[in-house]
């Protein structure tokens, strides 16, 4: 297990296109698909949390902290992030979706070596051609910057990465991307075929 990494689930969007309510919290293979993200990412990191914003109770059963946003007017998943890096009590934080059931078992271990061997402070998942910016590695140290550009109106991930410098580990997407993300009911239900066809594992 790379060390002083601490894996931040992110939970807190709007989930417009599925309808509103908790994505994470829509069922996979009779499980939230919460559940399936933590049996993935936990065994990969020295402990884990979960942004999410609104009542908290609604995930005190995984007996995780949970972390609001602390920006206000839901600004996107830089403030997730943002959030996940001034509470971490760790170096170094791994985010995730928490629509995202499938995540590889060595992701961690390789967002550091990509990093490492970049000589970059942060380190993104790519598949099938195409950069999954919250899924990423992100320095503690960087949350002031962070907040600092936020502040000036910054919403996209991949420009604020580009100032600071990350590197791409990449995935095949073969027999299965393993950063398929639920965000409509159609997609959910591809998760489902998903799971029955490949039998995988959380």
């Amino acid at each position: 297990m790379p060390p002083d990494t601490l894996g931040v689930i992110l939970a807190g969007g709007l989930a417009r296109r599925m309808g509103g309510g908790d994505k994470p919290l829509r069922l996979l293979g009779g499980r939230p698909m919460l559940d399936h993200v933590i049996a993935r990412l936990a065994p990969q990191c020295e402990g884990l949390a979960i942004n999410a914003n609104g009542d908290p109770a609604r995930f005190m059963h995984y007996g995780l902290p949970i972390w609001p946003d602390t920006l206000p007017e839901n600004p996107g998943p830089l403030a997730g992030i943002l959030a996940a890096m001034e509470a971490s009590p760790l170096p170094w934080v791994v985010t995730a979706p928490g629509d995202s059931p499938f995540l590889p078992l060595d992701l961690v271990a390789r967002l550091h070596a990509a990093r490492e061997a970049a000589g970059v402070p942060m380190a993104c998942a790519a598949s099938a051609g195409f950069t999954h910016p919250p899924i990423a590695l992100w320095p503690t140290a960087l949350a002031r910057e962070l907040r600092a550009a936020i502040a000036d109106g910054e919403r996209k991930i991949d420009r604020w990465t580009a100032r600071h410098g990350i590197a791409h580990a990449h995935w095949p997407s073969e027999p299965f991307d393993p950063f398929f993300n639920a965000n409509t009911p159609e997609e959910l239900d591809e998760a489902e075929a998903l799971l029955r066809r490949h039998a995988i594992s959380s």
